[in-house]
Order: structure tokens, then sequence, then C-alpha cells
């Protein structure tokens, strides 16, 4: 099941927070996040404690999966040998060329396709197929800006803000398009945004701790997570 957290006093722990299949990178300034992260998957994957470009915002300037983890350009060299030698060892790791941005607001990405704004740059495209191995789904432009801010994906569901889709005809255009079923739904007791307050992998998630009974039900409802 999703666990409701505070990053010290911030309900956004996608955020600070970037969970996969293989690996769960935290970043530094709250040791009470990192050791309930630590406790929830001891032996199970990496829990890695680390900054990116300076900052503790890891959730917000990575993009990854099982397959890979696509770092900015601004990543230090010193955290870039830290977090590569921390991973398992078939993760590729590959920073993303200066001028080119890939940003978690912009993209949403499983193990399998990646949810990409409209306007995302060709060759971050490419580094997506090559390094995340994922095909690329970029919606027309009157969703596009659902992309990573207003959604949350993993290889079971998809959560979609309600704020982002008024009709049952776009849920269908994700849910085929992405091959998992999409709910609308929310976080933090009715954020505007889905990304800052979520994230999950195939059998559990942190969330912040505001959010709701009624949101956490649909969130484990539509992600299929497990009682522990």
């Amino acid at each position: 099941m999703a666990k409701r957290l505070l990053f010290n006093d911030t309900d956004h722990v996608g955020v600070f927070c970037k969970l996969t299949n293989t690996y769960c990178l935290v970043g530094e300034g709250s040791d009470d996040f990192y050791s309930e992260v630590v406790a929830k998957f001891e032996d199970i994957i990496p829990v890695i404690k680390t900054s990116i470009a300076g900052t503790s915002w890891v959730g917000r300037y990575c993009i990854g999966n099982k397959n890979g983890l696509l770092l900015p350009h601004t990543t230090t060299p010193e955290e870039y040998q830290h977090i590569k030698r921390s991973l398992p060892h078939a993760t590729v790791v590959r920073r993303i060329p200066e001028g080119l941005t890939c940003y978690a607001r912009f993209i949403a990405c499983n193990d399998h396709v990646a949810f990409a704004h409209t306007d995302l740059h060709q060759e971050v495209e490419e580094l997506l197929n090559d390094v995340l191995k994922v095909e690329v789904f970029k919606p027309k432009k009157s969703c596009s800006f659902i992309s990573g801010t207003y959604c949350a994906l993993s290889n079971i569901g998809g959560l979609i803000h309600p704020n982002a889709t008024t009709t049952k005809e776009v849920l269908d255009e994700l849910s085929e398009n992405l091959e998992v079923p999409f709910e609308a739904g929310t976080v933090n007791d009715g954020s505007e945004t889905l990304f800052p307050g979520i994230t999950v992998n195939d059998w559990t998630g942190f969330c912040g701790s505001t959010t709701t009974s009624a949101e956490l039900h649909v969130i484990n409802r539509v992600f299929k997570l497990r009682k522990p």
C-alpha cells in the first residue's frame, strides 16, 4: 500500500524521491524520510541518498525506470559517480546534454512507455528510447500539459488529475496508448498537481501526509498496491 510521509515539513515527497522497481533515489536533507524509505525496502532494492545538481530535488530532476536513469547536465561528477556506483549493475546512467530539458514535470514513464510533452525535443526522445528502453507517446496539444505534472504512472496503472481531463475519451486515449488502465484522482487533499505528491512502483508507493483516506483508496486501487 502507499505510505503517507513528510519530507521535513513538506508533502511534496515526489520532488525528493524517485521510486522504480529496482532502485529508489532519496534527496539529502531529511534523515526521518530516508529512514522510513530504507525500512520499507531493506534487502529488496537499493535506497540511494544523494543530491542532483547540488539540490535535494532528485525526483524532479531525473527520469528513470528499471532499465536506466537520465540525469540533468548540471549533475556534478561526484554525484554522477555516486549514483552510478550505487545503482544495480544493469542500470544505464546518462546525462542529458546541455541545452536540453528532461525534468519529471514533462515526462511520466514506466518500464515500457513514456508519456511526454508534445514539444519534447527529438534528442531527448531518442535518449528515452536508448537508455530507458521505452516507446514515447506524445499526445495532441490539447492534453499535452498532462504529462509529468498531472500524471503518475506504473506498469500496473495510471492516475490523472481530474483538472487535466474532463472526458472519458481522454482517459481511453491514455489507456490505449500507454497500455495501462487510467483513472482520475488527487493527492494531498486535492492538490492541483499529482507529481509533487506521489511516487510509485509496481507494489508500493509514497504520497504526502495530507493525502486523504479516500485519495489513498483510489491510489491503492489504481496501482493495485499490496498490503505490507
